[in-house]
């Protein structure tokens, strides 16, 4: 009996097999998450006023920010160094890599809370504890994919979002409309299983491993100005609406950009969670790139319509009417992470080819384009502004990670021509 005609007699097995792939749990966990980031954003819009969502939506911009700033490029550069890695080891390999920035991190919110009054010190540790709790989580996940350990990550994510969901339920039925509270309980959530995972990686028994750091130091070095250019292109809009318009603005942006992102999260964890056989087959000369972006093109183009056709419908009857004028970026924001996700298939194509200096030049250039159109368009256009000045960001990052792409193609094929022994010569 042939292996297909094998595989389809036994469909459930062949199904569970599925289902433990890593990257169809990768991206079980971001569509967990994106359920969560939606209810949460729900109770909040609910029981908050838009200013007090745009405060909360604020603080979670310098926290992701700080995070990236503190994990110095290392995510991917880890998963790709680190691959097949026994747990226990893996966990002190990335220990090593943040106990600088960690300790660096801590002295800058000390220093912080000595020359400023404004926020106030509880804020400033709320700030810094989340942030180092975020890098440590994104660090496991991480970790999760190199040591071939998945479904841990994902049931991490699962105690994380029950927690979350608790807390916010508890803060949503009280009305509670303090932001530093509502931070507060993703700091909370996001303690108690990412110490629970670590820990329990630490005891698991495994040999010992080859100490890659300074390798996962240098292209995370290379792919660092990507990952706070990529992270800065997401959240400098939510950063330059305060500034230039209002806390009120945020709080209608951030209600409809919060679910916008959802679009391209599964194929983000797609590629992260491929980023090891994809530099595996690049090596071998398998790697094909052309049936991985059009599958992408694919998906983009039949989920982004009934994304934006139910957020369009459902902005007033969920959120409620003081945030209908939120309805006027669904649009823009919608087409912006439909572009955005094909960029991020694109990209992890380059890491895994070596190239993260082309990454980090494809994410400066998006990041550049749209803060300039932050600049110019926000003051006078206010969230419409900003989410026409995503849209021009994220399609110029694009455009630069496809030019990347065949710039970095032609040298490749010229290098393997050379490389390949001509026929009958000496081997």
């Amino acid at each position: 009996m042939s292996e297909p005609a094998v595989r389809h007699a036994d469909p459930i097995a062949w199904l569970g097999d599925r289902l433990r792939e890593p990257y169809v749990q990768l991206v079980a966990s971001q569509l967990l998450v994106g359920a969560v980031a939606l209810a949460a954003n729900i109770m909040m819009v609910r029981a908050l006023t838009p200013t007090h969502r745009g405060e909360v939506a604020l603080m979670l911009q310098v926290v992701y920010l700080a995070t990236q700033a503190l994990l110095l490029g290392t995510e991917r550069s880890f998963v790709a160094a680190y691959h097949e890695a026994p747990p226990a080891a893996a966990v002190r390999a990335y220990g090593r890599l943040l106990i600088l920035p960690f300790g660096a991190g801590a002295a800058i919110a000390a220093g912080y809370i000595l020359v400023a009054d404004e926020p106030g010190p509880a804020i400033v540790v709320l700030l810094a504890g989340y942030a180092m709790l975020e890098a440590a989580g994104l660090a496991s996940r991480a970790v999760a994919i190199a040591i071939g350990r998945v479904h841990d990550f994902l049931t991490s994510r699962v105690i994380e979002s029950v927690l979350l969901l608790a807390a916010m339920a508890v803060l949503c039925t009280a009305r509670v409309d303090s932001p530093a509270l509502w931070l507060a309980a993703y700091l909370i959530a996001c303690l108690v299983p990412t110490v629970g995972y670590l820990v329990f990686w630490l005891r698991l028994p495994g040999g010992t491993l080859d100490d890659q750091n300074r390798l996962v130091r240098r292209q995370g070095a290379a792919l660092f100005p990507a990952a706070i250019s990529n992270m800065a292109m997401l959240r400098s809009d939510r950063l330059a609406l305060p500034v230039l318009a209002s806390t009120t603005a945020l709080g209608l942006y951030a209600s409809v950009a919060t679910m916008t992102e959802l679009l391209a999260w599964p194929l983000r964890a797609y590629a992260d969670s491929r980023l090891g056989r994809w530099r595996q087959a690049h090596r071998e000369g398998r790697l094909r790139s052309r049936p991985i972006i059009a599958a992408t093109v694919l998906y983009v183009l039949v989920v982004a319509p009934i994304a934006a056709g139910c957020l369009y419908l459902l902005i007033v009857p969920v959120f409620g009417h003081a945030y209908a004028p939120a309805k006027a970026v669904v649009l823009p924001l919608v087409a912006a992470a439909g572009l955005y996700a094909v960029s991020r298939i694109i990209l992890g194509l380059l890491v895994a080819r070596g190239h993260g200096t082309l990454v980090s030049a494809a994410e400066i250039a998006g990041f550049a384009v749209s803060f300039t159109a932050y600049v110019l368009l926000i003051p006078g256009h206010g969230i419409a502004g900003a989410a026409w000045g995503s849209l021009l960001g994220y399609g110029a990052g694009l455009l630069f990670a496809l030019a990347a792409a065949r710039f970095a193609r032609a040298p490749l094929a010229a290098r393997a021509h050379l490389a390949a022994p001509a026929e009958g010569g000496a081997r």
